[in-house]
């Protein structure tokens, strides 16, 4: 009754089909971390963009429209005037400057940023792949649980099978009362085995759901992977060459080492500001006022416009420590990115043997559980064969239908395993792609 409740309950849920691609699709869509992170590129990038517009000189136009009441003085073409009445003027200056010479830092700081941005880019795609990897883990989680379930059904109805064959035993008086009482016992707690499946595939598929980000009361539908295939060619390679392979291919890696290097263009960048600056600078004003009977246009475009040019050196002497202290914070931040660097090289180490060494085990395991599950089959046959003509008891048959189950479950566990552990190495490596996984 519980066992049919609960089914009934998962089929009141609309379901989305889904493939592996699609799977993936949808995460990178939804997720969180991997939308913010490509909402940080944008600002990236507009930083690269703003650095190499720095090159270009700055153009700013200030306008100031005001109205004086009262006394006051106006210098009109060599004459002070002065008046006690309402004045309406308008200041108009248009200026442009642009840097000769900053010590290097306009072309650092353009350089800083296209490092940046790259090393950005080469985040944004190892983020990608942990999304990948994250869904890929939990959609053969689904797919798993769906075939333990299938398992602890097809076992229950066998068992049910069962207690109809011994209870016809008991009334031709071929086994007694107590074979037909354990068996109704084994029945129960099967279902109770299967019921436990059941909720462990429910619970994954809302888990996996929400990695999605589906919709309320939406449940994905996974379907199958190939499993025969799940051994991948990069076990013939030696552990030293898949080393290397992690090295030449990890993005994340990629990516440390374009920080370091902009972070070095930003030490430099601080240098800059402690050398003297020349700069280039333009400007053009002009005025109006209603104390001046001409027209505005004669006033603004004729008799006042002042244009000015020239340059500028500034010479640092002493800025309360601020350049030093820009210096400082940006040595800090590259020894920084140094450290997260070298422990990014001793984890791709680890992370790589790690994975070698679990695939193989995992290989080791499919082939041990193909053993154990043919064993299990055939000891089966025979005990319940010798079950039906009374030389087994009750127990025989009992533990060899556990030991069945059991080589079932083991087996499924084991090639899910080794399919996910391929997996695993190639996203250790940092050559994961979504058709890789769904084909393997």
């Amino acid at each position: 009754m519980i066992l049919s409740a609960l089914v009934g309950e998962l089929r009141s849920q609309d379901t989305l089909k889904l493939t592996f691609q699609e799977a993936v699709k949808i995460g990178l869509e939804n997720n969180v971390v991997y939308q913010n992170l490509n909402n940080q590129q944008e600002v990236l990038l507009m930083e690269k963009k703003a650095a190499q517009m720095g090159h270009l000189p700055r153009v700013n136009l200030f306008t100031t429209g005001s109205q004086t009441i009262g006394q006051q003085f106006q210098q009109v073409e060599g004459q002070l005037i002065v008046v006690n009445e309402v004045n309406n003027s308008i200041f108009s200056n248009v200026e442009a400057s642009m840097p000769v010479y900053n010590g290097g830092r306009r072309i650092k700081m353009t350089q800083a940023t296209r490092y940046f941005e790259e090393a950005g880019r080469y985040g944004l795609s190892r983020a990608s792949q942990e999304v990948m990897f994250n869904i890929a883990q939990q959609y053969l989680q689904v797919l798993l649980d769906q075939e333990l379930y299938r398992i602890a059904i097809e076992n229950l109805e066998n068992q049910k099978k069962q207690l109809e064959q011994i209870d016809g035993f008991v009334q031709a008086g071929l086994r007694t009362l107590a074979d037909q009482y354990n068996q109704k016992s084994e029945v129960a707690r099967l279902e109770a085995v299967a019921l436990d499946a059941k909720i462990q595939w429910e619970t994954d598929l809302w888990t996996l759901s929400e990695t999605l980000q589906l919709e309320p009361n939406v449940l994905p539908d996974p379907e199958p992977v190939g499993l025969e295939n799940a051994e991948s060619g990069l076990m013939g390679l030696p552990l030293d060459e898949l080393y290397q392979l992690a090295f030449d291919n990890r993005l994340d890696l990629k990516q440390q080492e374009l920080l370091e290097i902009g972070n070095e263009k930003m030490v430099s960048v601080a240098n800059a500001a402690r050398l003297p600056q020349l700069n280039a600078f333009f400007s053009y004003n002009t005025f109006f006022t209603s104390l001046d009977d001409r027209t505005i246009r004669d006033q603004l475009f004729t008799i006042y416009p002042r244009r000015q040019y020239g340059v500028q050196l500034t010479i640092p002497i002493f800025n309360n420590f601020e350049n030093k202290l820009a210096v400082t914070r940006s040595r800090m931040e590259l020894q920084n990115q140094q450290l997260e660097k070298a422990a990014l090289e001793r984890r791709i180490n680890q992370e790589t043997k790690l994975a070698f060494e679990n695939y193989k085990a995992a290989i080791n395991r499919n082939l041990a559980t193909q053993v154990q599950l043919e064993a299990a089959e055939e000891a089966q046959k025979a005990i319940s064969e010798r079950f039906r003509l009374g030389v087994s008891n009750f127990v025989d048959l009992a533990q060899v239908n556990q030991q069945l189950v059991a080589a079932q479950a083991d087996r499924a566990q084991a090639q899910y395993t080794l399919y996910f552990q391929e997996v695993l190495l190639r996203f250790a490596l940092g050559v994961l792609d979504v058709g890789e996984v769904a084909t393997n």
